[in-house]
């Protein structure tokens, strides 16, 4: 998906964030948002993204430091219980033109994935379009089940 005028994805998505469909707005607090990755033939490959515009993960300030990992863990906790992955994956680049915004791939591994797919293999899944691509329709489906599983497993 290109980005227009060299924006920020993430950001032109935050500003719409009363009106966003279910796949972009899987869950929220002060400093994060989910959605599910756009151009993936993967359901539930999540994105993590910091709510203020962030380019390095050096930026982060020490509250959006200290939810990180409770987002990570709840996000594979409840991957795990839609998907019924065998581990995720968590990984984060923002290099590609259009998304340098920070942003955490929170990806799940089947457990009968080929070997080719695993790894950083993971991401011949990504970057597909048309018939190849999860449909919108298919990502608000796995996106109102993790919003529900989220809801619902809140651990202490």
């Amino acid at each position: 998906m290109t980005v227009p005028n060299g924006g920020c994805y993430s950001c032109e998505h935050e500003a719409a964030f009363g009106v966003l469909p279910p796949r972009e707005l899987i869950g929220s607090d002060a400093h994060w948002r989910v959605a599910h990755a756009t151009g993936t033939s993967l359901p539930g490959w999540l994105v993590l993204v910091p709510r203020r515009h962030v380019t390095a993960v050096h930026e982060l300030t020490d509250a959006e430091a200290g939810s990180l990992g409770l987002w990570q863990v709840r996000l594979s906790r409840a991957l795990r219980a839609v998907t019924g992955c065998a581990k995720t994956y968590v990984v984060q680049f923002a290099e590609q033109e259009g998304y340098a915004h920070v942003h955490f791939h929170v990806v799940p591994r089947a457990a009968d994935l080929g070997p080719g797919l695993r790894g950083g293999g993971i991401f011949q899944l990504l970057g597909k379009s048309g018939a190849e691509a999860l449909t919108d329709e298919a990502a608000d489906r796995v996106a109102l089940d993790l919003r529900a599983q989220l809801k619902s497993a809140v651990r202490g």
